[in-house]
């Protein structure tokens, strides 16, 4: 199960998820309580390069804002909104994570992989999970969206996910990252994931 901890702010916050060994790191630019510089990202994520995929998240990112991220940070990923994608103009090796959110249109062709979103980012809100199951059957999905310790175990039988992703569920208050319920979360979703394998052959 691909685990991704979302909207780092600290320096500790990435060491601890380091330490928990997830597989990548988010950054947000977006208008958010969690955005930061591409200066600040850049150095937030230095122990994380070539161990874990970092990740900037962006939202209808203006040229100059994506060229300066793209520049400064460099990430191995781009999330943004699936409608984003058919104009942005990105190098071919960077990594696409398109999001769709609770009540849009859900596009003919799905991407390879896809991230299913509340439609609100960073809320709290749990996201349709009966959605994000019709896609999950369709492609690889990674569930976001209210997501905590406490619910990511129902989460993955309902939805059947590849992933998941959290940010608010994992946090002290908004935008300063808990270590220990980081810990609490990866292991939920590890016990989750194995015990799902156990019974679904």
């Amino acid at each position: 199960m691909w685990i991704k901890i979302c909207g780092l702010t600290s320096a500790a916050a990435v060491a601890r998820a380091l330490e928990l060994q997830v597989d990548a790191v988010g950054f947000v630019f977006a208008p958010s309580v969690r955005r930061v510089s591409a200066q600040a990202a850049l150095e937030l994520a230095a122990p994380a390069r070539g161990r874990v995929r970092c990740v900037a998240v962006m939202r209808h990112p203006q040229p100059e804002e994506l060229a300066e991220v793209l520049e400064v940070f460099a990430p191995d990923v781009l999330q943004s909104d699936a409608a984003d994608f058919a104009t942005l103009k990105l190098p071919a090796q960077l990594e696409r994570l398109p999001v769709l959110r609770d009540g849009e249109e859900v596009p003919p062709e799905l991407p390879g992989r896809l991230l299913y979103e509340s439609a609100v980012s960073g809320s709290g809100r749990t996201s349709d999970w009966r959605a994000a199951r019709q896609l999950a059957r369709r492609t690889q999905l990674v569930l976001a969206g209210g997501l905590r310790a406490a619910n990511v175990a129902q989460a993955i039988a309902r939805v059947r996910p590849c992933g998941v992703d959290v940010s608010s569920g994992v946090e002290e208050r908004p935008g300063l990252k808990s270590p220990a319920a980081m810990e609490c979360f990866v292991h939920a979703v590890r016990a989750a994931a194995q015990n799902h394998s156990e019974v679904v052959p």
